[in-house]
């Protein structure tokens, strides 16, 4: 059995098949569907044989279902049937699931990926818990995503920018008691110092938590 993993987010969206270390990626945003996503990889994968497909999404994700709106991407995502779609069976989680999944080395971790939002879960002794924290209530009637997202970066500079990303993540770090911190995400190595009691992610540990998603022991 070959998995392909379809690691989708708000800016790219990015492939890689189980055995193969080229990775394929196409742009997405805020207009980006579904139905562009089947066509995108069918494009992207004519050369390549896979029988099954881990997926990441960046938004709520139950029962291989997108279960609310995407916030970054555009519409139609909710309740869409991918395994119909792509005729193959999937395996479906919230994109910050998938890569805290590959990142993952025991205890209690919290994941934190810094991206277009901020990607959120909490792994506590291989137990995963999903969660969406990003969109709370942090400053000034702006969510903790308004200020560590794409969009603080931008709004703000990089050294303030940098001072809200030490501040939540020691405000997560006291809230849930955890062993262990990854920052992930594209934005991560934009910090200049690693805040305390983290470790930087990598963005292949996506596609291995992809891969893991099939892990009868994951």
């Amino acid at each position: 059995m070959t998995t392909l993993v379809i690691d989708v987010g708000g800016n790219n969206v990015k492939l890689r098949r189980e055995g193969d270390q080229e990775r394929r990626k196409t742009p997405s945003g805020a207009d980006y569907r579904p139905e562009q996503l089947i066509e995108d990889v069918a494009r992207l994968t004519q050369d390549w044989t896979f029988t099954r497909i881990s997926m990441g999404c960046p938004g709520p994700v139950a029962d291989n279902r997108i279960v609310r709106p995407l916030v970054n991407l555009g519409p139609g995502w909710t309740e869409f049937d991918f395994s119909a779609a792509f005729g193959k069976p999937v395996r479906m989680v919230n994109d910050a699931v998938m890569q805290a999944i590959g990142s993952y080395n025991g205890g209690k971790m919290l994941f934190l990926g810094l991206g277009t939002g901020l990607g959120n879960t909490l792994i506590v002794d291989g137990t995963v818990i999903g969660m969406e924290l990003g969109h709370l209530p942090y400053r000034k009637d702006r969510t903790y995503e308004d200020y560590v997202g794409n969009r603080g970066l931008e709004q703000r500079g990089r050294p303030r920018w940098e001072g809200h990303v030490h501040r939540v993540v020691q405000l997560f770090r006291e809230a849930f008691v955890v062993d262990d911190v990854v920052l992930g995400g594209g934005n991560a190595r934009k910090l200049k110092k690693l805040p305390e009691g983290c470790r930087f992610g990598d963005n292949d540990n996506a596609f291995i938590g992809g891969f893991r998603l099939w892990d009868d022991q994951a």
